[in-house]
């Protein structure tokens, strides 16, 4: 069996991959629509709903 202080590493690595996955999904996606699309956006269009 895994000791407490495994147990515990486990635990946390486990919730900092479910805090990482949560907060880069959306950028992640955004730049693989960025990095795939053809013809490439610029930037300026991409942040400014005006331009």
């Amino acid at each position: 069996m895994l000791s407490d202080d495994n147990k515990e590493r486990i635990t946390k690595a486990v919730e900092v991959a479910k805090v990482a996955a949560h907060w880069g999904w959306v950028p992640f996606v955004i730049y693989v629509g960025f990095v795939r699309a053809n013809p490439k956006p610029s930037m300026i269009k991409l942040l400014s709903p005006l331009a």
